[in-house]
């Protein structure tokens, strides 16, 4: 490959090599920076990662950076290429479960690093994991009837809705402080059911007092098992198979 006819931030995002002119070996290399912003980010959250933050972690200066990554933005398109890391190895035969697969494991990366669902969406994909990601889901879809703008309409919905799951997730354990979910839905359905008149709202009457909010699922519960989140691609995966 003529790595001088790829665009630089390209070059960079799928590392490859370019002859330097600098006429002196590199201090530092692009997935140095990388590893060093995903830990801010996985220790302080999205908004806790800029070039100077990074150079300081690193130990250089921020416009010594910009020899390995051109700006904050293309610096969010290397973390969420790095952080979400080759595709799962999808076992299933019937591809109805194995986009469930597909769909669980990228929930699960989501889980590890929640800052991924904030990234802003600018382009379509454009990493080589991010293309690794696709080529599994494509090679899921092949059986099916679909064609191409519909498989690629299956796969952004199921990422969007892991992206809002994950969201969802991180809003509501942060509004939850330090107490943990079983106890805070429990809370919440008791103080709503002493709030809401069964003859006005005769429907969340009935919700409440089928202990709806009794059966919390415990602390480190893997994420993609949760059982909203569960609920929602099934019914997604049944779209789809209406389609097909």
């Amino acid at each position: 490959m003529d790595g001088e006819a790829v665009p630089a931030r390209l070059r960079r995002l799928w590392r490859v090599p370019v002859t330097s002119r600098l006429g002196r070996p590199a201090e530092l290399d692009v997935d140095q920076v990388v590893h060093a912003a995903v830990d801010l980010a996985d220790q302080h959250g999205l908004l806790g990662v800029t070039l100077p933050k990074t150079a300081k972690e690193l130990g250089f200066t921020t416009m010594s950076l910009y020899r390995y990554v051109g700006s904050k933005d293309e610096l969010f398109v290397l973390m969420q290429d790095f952080a979400i890391g080759a595709p799962p190895e999808i076992a299933a035969d019937d591809w109805c479960d194995g986009l469930r697969e597909w769909a669980k494991a990228e929930r699960r990366i989501t889980h590890r690093h929640p800052w991924m669902a904030q990234l802003p969406v600018s382009e379509p994909p454009t990493g080589p994991n991010q293309i690794a990601w696709l080529e599994t889901a494509l090679r899921v879809l092949r059986p099916t009837k679909l064609d191409w703008p519909q498989k690629m309409g299956v796969i952004m919905l199921l990422s969007g809705y892991v992206r809002h799951s994950t969201e969802l997730s991180e809003e509501l354990e942060t509004g939850r402080g330090d107490i943990d979910e079983p106890e805070a839905t429990r809370r919440y359905g008791a103080s709503l059911a002493k709030l809401i008149d069964p003859e006005t709202f005769p429907e969340v009457a009935e919700m409440l007092t089928a202990g709806l909010f009794e059966a919390s699922p415990g602390p480190g519960e893997d994420p993609a098992e949760d059982r909203d989140f569960t609920f929602g691609l099934d019914r997604i995966l049944d779209g789809v198979a209406a389609m097909t």
